[in-house]
């Protein structure tokens, strides 16, 4: 009898319901030891999208909370760790949000988003108005946490609120969790109240992160590394892992012999190449990994049609503004000969800033560059010192959004340009040889 094979977990960022209801899951639980062996009290993390950043919170808030259940990780590898398992599995109560979903027009509009976030984080603990050990005072502060018309003020100070009345009920002090930390920033940058987002996530974070003495230790993640006087401005117990960090390096996205596990799992085994060639490729630190969510992606094809082709999945699930900027760079003769190298499949050294604010990111090429590398459009082959690597397209996946966008550039750039087209035209028609040279010459030079 065929054994039926477990779902593949296609947009399951729950890790309680990936367990529960038997989807296949990459181990990476061991990310809980070495948050807790290598301590510090606000730890950021930042990967670029689709590599499982937000599965790994939801591990977190799974293991660390209050009355959780605990056969989520039966059979994990953190469940070896039987010590650890005793000390913190279950103790501390968790306060999760996720700023992923703040996409709004206005300033106004995101910060009733962020409203709503903190009013169904809030609703998780209204047992605190039964609570003996809470004053009347304390509850009235907790329901201000409840209203939809919370004033701007107390959405500031909630999470530092939220957390003091839980430490006060438990007699523990709390773990706090906020994942995609930077989505609301980048939106309002796109949107124009970049300023206005930025003051408000500034004063939330030095409510909940600096001036929070119930605070047991807080986990970020994100795509870009903001600039601490931007919005960690005086925050000096602040942890960053980048994707050039040594440390956590295989704990967001498939390492090789976890693509060969699953592959072999979904007798796929023979399909090894092609999906490392297409996903492989990104350099996290010590550690060459793939995109996990290209890699699911494929292999459910995979199941169904075997002859199903790789395609640009991750591409799907972003704008790739980044590239569209970069690409019109291109005008700039080192610039177009440094992306023919990449294309090429060849390296080239820059310098990188991993710090910068979204009014920086575009506002040079060699900020650009930065984009690009944290992002995960390029990766690192080697570190030559602390902020300069030798940097190449990671993957096919990656290289066929550089060519779409070079593409799509071109015939922008062609349409745009009737006059000259039309000139040049003329020019053949009328046999002006001189006219036609350099008009092809010019066309030729731009692509």
């Amino acid at each position: 009898m065929k054994q039926i094979k477990k779902k593949l977990p296609i947009g399951i960022e729950n890790f309680a319901k990936l367990q529960a209801e038997d989807f296949y899951y990459v181990d990476k639980t061991m990310l809980i030891k070495e948050l807790l062996d290598n301590w510090a009290e606000v730890n950021l993390f930042t990967r670029p999208r689709r590599f499982g950043k937000t599965l790994n919170m939801s591990m977190l808030k799974a293991f660390f909370e209050l009355n959780g259940d605990k056969n989520c990780f039966k059979g994990t590898r953190i469940s070896r760790e039987v010590y650890l398992c005793e000390q913190y599995m279950g103790k501390f109560p968790v306060i999760f949000i996720s700023l992923k979903s703040i996409s709004a027009q206005t300033y106004e509009k995101a910060c009733d988003m962020a409203i709503q976030i903190v009013n169904g984080e809030a609703r998780r603990f209204q047992y605190l108005l039964d609570s003996e050990r809470l004053t009347e005072y304390d509850k009235d502060a907790f329901k201000s946490l409840l209203l939809p018309d919370m004033k701007e003020s107390v959405l500031c100070s909630s999470l530092r609120i939220l957390s003091e009345l839980l430490e006060k009920h438990h007699g523990q002090k709390v773990i706090l969790l906020i994942d995609e930390y930077d989505v609301p920033l980048a939106k309002a940058f796109e949107l124009g109240y970049y300023n206005s987002m930025t003051l408000l996530i500034r004063n939330l974070f030095e409510n909940a992160l600096k001036t929070n003495d119930s605070l047991k230790f807080a986990v970020l993640t994100g795509c870009m590394r903001i600039s601490k006087e931007s919005i960690f401005t005086g925050l000096n117990n602040l942890k960053v892992l980048s994707v050039a960090d040594v440390q956590f390096d295989e704990y967001f996205g498939f390492t090789d012999s976890d693509v060969k596990n699953i592959l072999e799992y979904y007798e796929l085994s023979e399909h090894y190449d092609e999906i490392k060639m297409w996903y492989d490729g990104y350099r996290f630190g010590n550690v060459e990994v793939y995109c996990p969510w290209d890699v699911i992606n494929y292999c459910d094809e995979l199941r169904i049609n075997n002859m199903a082709q790789p395609q640009n999945y991750w591409s799907n699930t972003s704008s790739n503004e980044a590239v569209k900027r970069f690409i019109q760079e291109t005008d700039k003769g080192t610039v177009r000969k440094e992306i023919e190298k990449l294309i090429a499949g060849e390296t080239i050294v820059k310098e990188i800033h991993q710090e910068l604010t979204y009014q920086d990111m575009y506002a040079s090429i060699e900020n650009l560059w930065s984009v690009l590398f944290t992002t995960g459009y390029l990766t690192q082959t080697e570190r030559k010192d602390a902020n300069t690597f030798m940097l190449t397209i990671p993957n096919m996946e990656i290289r066929n959004i550089f060519l779409t966008q070079i593409m799509e550039y071109f015939k922008k750039t062609v349409s745009e340009n009737g006059e000259a087209l039309e000139k040049f035209c003329n020019a053949l028609k009328d046999g002006n040889s001189e006219v036609v040279e350099q008009s092809l010459n010019n066309y030729l030079k731009r692509t």
